[in-house]
């Protein structure tokens, strides 16, 4: 293993460290990074001498972006595959992190996005920083949350989570912890004190009390000043009536929330919030991720998914034409179809957990 190597892996004391390591690209996961990564949990794991996990992300800007968006776009565009393998393995990492026996500290410091949040947030310890932006951002790019975003987002206080998913806004760490994707809030500068520190813990409460130890009360947050106007209009039962009930409801933030969310696409606007709303009732992060799959997949083949990540990626003239180009025009049909069981292609993480 070399400093080029997309992920690093190291040993310090009682903690199997795993550093994603791509800081020109924030980190951006692609194919053999999950594969990395769930091997060195798999050692891990079978491993006495190690008492936790620890990732964290290269460079100074952030844990991880997401995936690597451009090279989804590029196989979307030739008609390829790769990318539905891509996510395959990367859906059940998500699984394989929240089932994981043994301590998994996450440090969300910085941009934690979309895959970012896949690696993250399914942990047990999970760390945010003053710097941390953590976002699902799909829906601006003609795409569903998935990483099991949909599961954590359903599982937000009150609409928190409806809101984050449409909007695709990015929060703080107050927020974070506020929504329930992460634990404790760490001042930065005590980052390598903490990982210092938990080289010498011998059993997971040890771990668990060190991150306490470190840990400090964390900024206020924005959403819960808002949470009256978000339970209430995000209830609503399709996405046109909310954004009528945001619009309408006479808070300026609510008008601004509005505006934002016409700016996403129609159709991945639709199945989002479907996609939330059953999440709700499937139980498991395993179901939830078994609908993911389906909606990724869908989407791979829809134009708005090339669209968004052109307009917002690639040609950067934010300014993607969507098909279809408004609400009115997605059918319960077109949204339906994103649901529908895969066959043989199925990633059936539910039926083995």
């Amino acid at each position: 293993m070399t400093h080029e190597d997309p992920v690093l892996l190291h040993t310090e004391g009682r903690v199997r460290h795993i550093t994603l390591n791509r800081p020109r690209a924030l980190n951006a996961l692609n194919h053999a990074m999950v594969a990395c990564v769930a091997e060195a949990l798999a050692d891990a794991e079978l491993d006495d001498s190690i008492t936790a996990v620890l990732i964290t992300g290269a460079g100074e800007r952030g844990l991880c972006a997401g995936g690597d968006i451009r090279s989804i776009y590029e196989d979307a565009r030739a008609g390829g595959t790769t990318s539905m393998d891509f996510w395959r393995d990367e859906y059940r990492l998500n699984a394989l992190i929240a089932r994981f026996p043994k301590p998994y500290v996450a440090i969300m410091d910085g941009i934690v996005m979309g895959g970012g949040v896949g690696v993250s947030a399914h942990g047990d310890i999970r760390v945010v920083t003053e710097r941390s932006r953590i976002a699902m951002p799909e829906t601006g790019i003609g795409f569903v949350p998935d990483v099991g975003g949909t599961y954590l987002l359903a599982a937000a206080p009150g609409e928190l989570g409806t809101h984050l998913a449409l909007t695709a806004d990015a929060v703080g760490a107050g927020d974070a912890l506020l929504c329930g994707i992460a634990d404790h809030f760490v001042p930065s500068q005590r980052l390598a004190g903490l990982a210092a520190e938990l080289a010498g813990c011998d059993t997971s409460a040890g771990v668990e009390n060190t991150v306490r130890r470190y840990a400090a009360p964390a900024p206020d947050g924005e959403l819960a000043a808002h949470r009256e106007w978000i339970d209430s209009c995000y209830r609503a039962d399709s996405v046109e009536e909310i954004v009528g009930r945001l619009d309408s409801i006479g808070v300026p933030a609510a008008k601004q929330a509005a505006e934002t969310i016409l700016t996403k696409s129609p159709t991945a606007l639709k199945v989002t919030l479907s996609a939330l709303r059953r999440a709700r009732g499937l139980g498991s992060l395993e179901a939830v991720l078994d609908q993911e799959y389906r909606t990724s997949c869908t989407a791979f083949t829809r134009p708005d998914l090339v669209e968004g990540v052109r307009a917002q990626i690639v040609d950067k003239d934010r300014d993607p034409r969507w098909s279809p180009a408004t609400l009115a025009e997605v059918t319960e049909a077109d949204v339906a179809l994103f649901f529908t069981p895969l066959g043989d292609r199925e990633l059936g993480l539910a039926a083995t957990a």
